[in-house]
């Protein structure tokens, strides 16, 4: 609502020219402008604002920070993990919700164990016991935490303080278990689901790393170099979508052989959602923006908008 402009109503001339029938005149029209004017600014401030416009933004403009380092689907529901921000949305990216409990943790890799959803980052780690809706920060080994990821009770924590954590209690306690590897690890950590002794990690410092012995030792598995993002189909595990600093690579027979894959240019994540659609991250303007696939990556269209440019 526009307010009216003061000058176009206010008399450009002050001075008493017939006495004090102008001055009258000239202060009537000032009261009646500053009415005017105060019954405008009243309705302008005093209308309530939409919840869901306020609480929500498009699949194009959530707020996250300067960078998205995870996207991580669990029972239903989406979440891109920004430097700033953690961002939700239950409509594969359309809207994405900010969780206010979740502001400055700097997400970088997420677990769900049992009734629990696990998130870590920049301080600490944090726990959520009501679906993901609200976090509360709990106790961790250490204060950064780069990775994570979990089945069951079993969770797996990387850190470049200390290296690499195991709990076999769901996050309660934890035992180091190699403190050389698991420093440069980042981003969500895969748990076999039929054998958590057997992971994946992304390394920024190699690339994809396995281990099958709980975390005691890892091994490259090739794919990009630097890798920054892992996922596998939920319905076929053997198939890895990796997302490296030098590109991004599949395989479909658990990590033995590799080849190119296109994701949406500038895409630093990736998940498996509902349906076997493959998820993906783009930051823009510190912005996320979700793509997504339904044909094994050979098509990408943007949460609500046209497919984009690929790398690839």
């Amino acid at each position: 609502m526009r307010v009216p402009h003061l000058k176009r109503n206010i008399p450009t001339t002050f001075a008493a020219t017939t006495g004090g029938r102008t001055r009258n005149w000239m202060w009537l029209a000032i009261g009646v402008v500053l009415v005017i004017v105060t019954g405008v600014a009243a309705l302008t401030f005093a209308a309530p604002k939409s919840r869901s416009a306020a609480d929500s933004q498009t699949g194009a403009g959530a707020q996250i920070g300067g960078d998205l380092h995870t996207v991580f689907f669990d029972a239903g529901k989406l979440y891109v993990g920004g430097h700033d921000a953690v961002v939700t949305s239950t409509d594969g990216g359309q809207h994405l919700r900010p969780i206010a409990s979740l502001a400055g943790a700097d997400a970088m890799g997420w677990a769900a164990s049992g009734s629990s959803l696990l998130v870590g980052g920049h301080p600490g780690l944090f726990r959520s016991v009501d679906e993901g809706t609200t976090f509360t920060k709990v106790a961790a080994p250490v204060s950064d935490v780069h990775s994570l990821g979990g089945e069951g009770t079993v969770i797996y924590l990387g850190s470049p303080q200390a290296g690499l954590f195991a709990s076999a209690d769901g996050g309660h306690t934890w035992e180091l278990r190699n403190a050389r590897q698991g420093q440069s690890f980042m981003g969500t950590i895969l748990v076999d689901p039929k054998n958590p002794s057997h992971a994946f990690a992304p390394d920024m410092a190699t690339g994809l790393m396995r281990t099958v012995d709980g975390g005691r030792t890892w091994r490259p598995t090739g794919g990009p170099v630097g890798a920054m993002a892992v996922a596998w189909n939920p319905a076929d595990h053997r198939q890895l979508v990796v997302i490296g600093m030098t590109g991004a690579a599949t395989s479909s027979n658990d990590g033995a052989t590799w080849q190119p894959f296109s994701v949406p240019a500038g895409t630093s994540a990736v998940t498996f959602g509902s349906r076997s659609t493959l998820l993906a991250g783009v930051l823009r303007d510190q912005r996320a923006v979700i793509y997504a696939s339904r044909d094994q990556g050979k098509t990408w269209s943007e949460a609500d908008k046209s497919a984009p440019p690929t790398d690839g």
